[in-house]
């Protein structure tokens, strides 16, 4: 995946970029929620440019993995981040405290997401309206840590 000196391109969303900043320079002791619900840092790979990116994600967990939902408001396109995770699904992880780690990113299969759904929902609930905003099936990847 990435080199550990390979700086990642955050997200030209302000309020993204800034909480990403905030979690990475803290060594993940700040920015880790938004609203109360706990968020990771996704650094993954851009499809067209091969560029290291990073993004701030909500996050629940199932088992030991932990599950992203790529709902993007509710938007009829899923998100880029997405986009480019299926395309390269090796990823790293900060999660809180944690170093960097690396991971593989899984979209789950309709009974997968089907199980995991409701617990979702209820760490975040804006994930049903935005779920009956779209005719898009809102995507839940899981991801799984692996050895680097």
């Amino acid at each position: 995946m990435a080199q550990q000196d390979e700086e990642a391109v955050v997200s030209p969303t302000g309020w993204v970029a800034e909480q990403a900043r905030r979690y990475e320079e803290s060594g993940g002791t700040t920015g880790t929620g938004v609203q109360g619900v706990p968020c990771l840092l996704l650094d993954y790979r851009g499809r067209r440019t091969g560029q290291l990116r990073r993004t701030v994600l909500i996050y629940g967990r199932d088992g030991e993995d932990y599950l992203v939902v790529a709902s993007n408001g509710g938007d009829d396109e899923h998100p880029l981040w997405y986009r480019n995770i299926v395309a390269e699904p090796d990823v790293r992880l900060r999660v809180g405290t944690e170093e960097r780690f690396a991971a593989r990113a899984e979209t789950l299969s309709a009974e997968d997401k089907a199980r995991v759904w409701p617990s979702l929902v209820e760490l975040f609930a804006l994930y049903a309206d935005y779920q009956a905003k779209t005719e898009r099936d809102i995507p839940v990847v899981r991801l799984s840590r692996v050895q680097d």
